[in-house]
């Protein structure tokens, strides 16, 4: 028997891991798009002689799109499969970048963005959803966070590009150069295979079956895993019908939408977007500051491997405990030095050093496990809807805190800035413990049925 088992399982194993892969690359394109605006909004500024709030508008209208593109993502997803949303999504990630790099003013420029904040909502929203789906449980926390791990891949290139290119000072190249691997997104997401758990939904269970065939290493797997899909399917609500007649799903949305929102005030991506300004209030300007960029970059690649390689050993609670911690410790670090005034190399090292453990914390924690959770706690019924209000809720919050975090600078200073967020990842420490269920090792039908016997939220995982 075991002489027989072996060779079946390699294939198995390569069809496995170039599938989660692949999709994963959605989280790249998403990078790549957070990364490129923070080298190029200087030099925009200066071209086309526009203000602060301007440029607040130019890097926060892509999150704006983002929520547009989340909030109807779950229809499409649901509609037409997960494999033609990042289909929809890629196509629009190449588009949007062309028209970046050809933008002759700066409303055509909010507008290209916007149309890649569809992109990106889309496949914030679908590319999540679709690794959950298909992985198993054993390893599904590593494969979501492999997509955060990509985020993180694209934001360093992002960063890498704008060095590069911030030599001659073409920010239209920092722009438009994504489109190449726009389109290498695009042809490889042809390669996939559709989630199996939509093709239950949509009454195709042979079809489902032939796509685990090629997921997983036993029949007795593939049989078990869609005859607990088919039980789950038996359950006649379904998105907005299921959130007005049940609490207990209400209560796995709100928490959703509460982890997001979480994700977004722990103050990551002002960051992402205003990286070389930030450095400049620490000392590092021109070609040094861009530089830096790129140092944080490769610190949030790094240290997402944290998460990927022990989410699901020890699990998602504790992980987020140390982030939380290292973040507010990150922050506030950085706060007393700007209240005290930064003078001298070693003030100005120590300072970037404590934004650098700010990203470490976020990488390990609260940027890949949050995704995670979200798509972990949500019933089938109502995942599509359940995912989709979170993730808007995400861009929603991302549009205000970028669009804001300029003028909250000229309000009421960088330092006091700073140290608002540090206050803030502690304040999560307490959300962490009364209201995040423990996911690993657990089923997403296991989590399913404790969340709908009305289980307290921190114990559905249990």
């Amino acid at each position: 028997m075991n002489t027989i088992a072996q060779p079946a399982t390699a294939p198995v194993r390569k069809t496995t891991t170039f599938t989660y892969l692949l999709a994963a690359l959605a989280g790249l394109m998403f990078g790549l798009d957070i990364g490129v605006i923070s080298g190029a909004e200087k030099l925009i500024q200066a071209q086309f002689g526009i203000s602060d709030s301007y440029i607040e508008w130019i890097v926060s209208s892509m999150m704006l799109g983002a929520t547009i593109g989340a909030a109807v993502a779950g229809w499409i997803s649901s509609r037409l499969g997960r494999k033609r949303a990042l289909i929809i999504s890629a196509f629009l990630f190449v588009v949007g970048s062309l028209f970046c790099a050809a933008a002759w003013s700066p409303a055509v420029l909010v507008g290209a963005r916007l149309l890649l904040g569809l992109a990106i909502g889309v496949a914030a929203f679908t590319a999540p959803m679709y690794l959950a789906e298909v992985a198993p449980q054993k390893i599904r926390g590593a494969m979501i966070s492999t997509y955060q791990l990509m985020i993180t891949i694209g934001i360093l290139g992002a960063f890498l590009s704008n060095t590069g290119f911030s030599y001659s000072g073409n920010w239209r190249w920092m722009l438009g150069v994504i489109a190449i691997p726009g389109l290498l997104f695009f042809f490889g997401v042809m390669l996939l295979p559709e989630s199996p758990r939509w093709l239950v939904m949509r009454g195709r269970s042979d079809d489902a079956r032939k796509v685990l065939r090629k997921l997983r290493t036993s029949e007795a797997s593939v049989d078990s895993e869609v005859g607990e899909i088919e039980a789950q399917l038996k359950i006649p609500q379904r998105g907005w019908d299921l959130f007005f007649s049940n609490s207990n799903f209400r209560r796995s949305v709100g928490l959703g939408v509460m982890l997001q929102i979480v994700q977004q005030l722990t103050g990551i991506n002002v960051l992402m977007y205003y990286a070389p300004r930030i450095f400049e209030h620490v000392g590092f300007v021109g070609s040094a500051g861009m530089w830096t960029t790129v140092i944080l970059g490769a610190t949030n690649v790094l240290a997402t491997f944290i998460a990927i390689a022990f989410v699901d050993r020890i699990g998602r609670k504790p992980i987020l405990y140390a982030g939380f911690v290292v973040m507010a410790i990150g922050w506030g670090s950085v706060g007393v030095m700007m209240h005290l005034g930064i003078h001298t190399t070693g003030e100005q090292i120590f300072s970037v050093a404590m934004l650098l453990l700010f990203v470490v914390g976020f990488a390990m924690s609260a940027g890949p496990l949050v995704w995670a959770i979200c798509s972990e706690i949500q019933p089938l019924k109502g995942r599509d809807f359940g995912i989709g209000v979170s993730t808007v809720t995400n861009w929603v919050v991302n549009f205000i805190v970028g669009v804001t975090f300029l003028s909250l600078i000229n309000w009421i200073g960088t330092a006091a800035t700073f140290g608002l967020f540090a206050s803030l990842n502690a304040i999560f420490l307490i959300f962490t413990f009364f209201l995040i269920p423990e996911t690993k090792d657990v089923s997403l039908e296991e989590i399913e049925r404790n969340l709908m016997a009305g289980k307290p939220l921190r114990e559905i995982g249990a």
